[in-house]
């Protein structure tokens, strides 16, 4: 089954209401897998990449401006990475540790961010290359939640699918994705060279 909801029927009192309910997603999925080809996962967000992004969010759909409560909430779903019981596989597109949101000195943290958390007991984080081979053609990115739904967030909607036919083919694509990524000394070197290029981008700026 696969079911649609508009956004701006969502977060209509603001952006709490959604982090709460994917709060409740996190705690209850022992396990879950993403990828995110353009920006950082929200799990491993720093509070002030988050508040951009909310910013945008509410900003774009124009609904009520909670971001300082949204952006709390976010931080509190970061807990399931401490607390010893979830393990999540995530990887993200090279372009994710380019894409600009708030500047360097917000990018500059977020990366740093990423390589502090690269080896937490919780997290499999692989770095797709920009030349990575892949065998599956590109995708947008999606969040796996345990093993019974996929959830897709597009411009003007949230889309879930639980359809087993459908899951099974989110569970090879993924597998062909984390064939194709980096981990571990290669993944952190991409990490590294993304810091750079944003220490040289304030560098610059100054």
């Amino acid at each position: 089954m696969t079911s649609l909801t508009p956004w701006q029927q969502r977060p209509s009192t603001g952006t709490e209401d959604i982090q709460d309910e994917v709060i409740s997603w996190y705690q209850q999925a022992r396990h879950g897998r993403a990828y995110i080809p353009t920006m950082i996962w929200g799990t491993l967000q720093t509070e002030a990449y988050a508040t951009v992004i909310l910013r945008q969010v509410v900003d774009f759909l124009g609904v009520p401006d909670d971001v300082p409560v949204g952006v709390a909430k976010r931080m509190e779903r970061q807990q399931v990475l401490y607390d010893g019981e979830h393990h999540y596989e995530v990887i993200l597109g090279e372009q994710a540790l380019y894409t600009n949101v708030g500047g360097p000195e917000v990018m500059r943290e977020q990366i740093a961010r990423l390589l502090r958390d690269q080896d937490l007991p919780s997290l499999s984080l692989g770095i797709l290359s920009a030349t990575a081979e892949v065998g599956i053609v590109p995708m947008p990115a999606f969040d796996m939640n345990g093993d019974g739904r996929v959830d897709y967030e597009l411009v003007s909607c949230g889309v879930e699918i639980t359809e087993s036919a459908e899951l099974a083919l989110h569970d090879k694509a993924f597998e062909a994705l984390r064939n194709a990524a980096s981990y571990g000394d290669a993944a952190r070197k991409l990490l590294t060279r993304a810091l750079g290029f944003w220490g040289d981008c304030d560098s610059a700026s100054g």
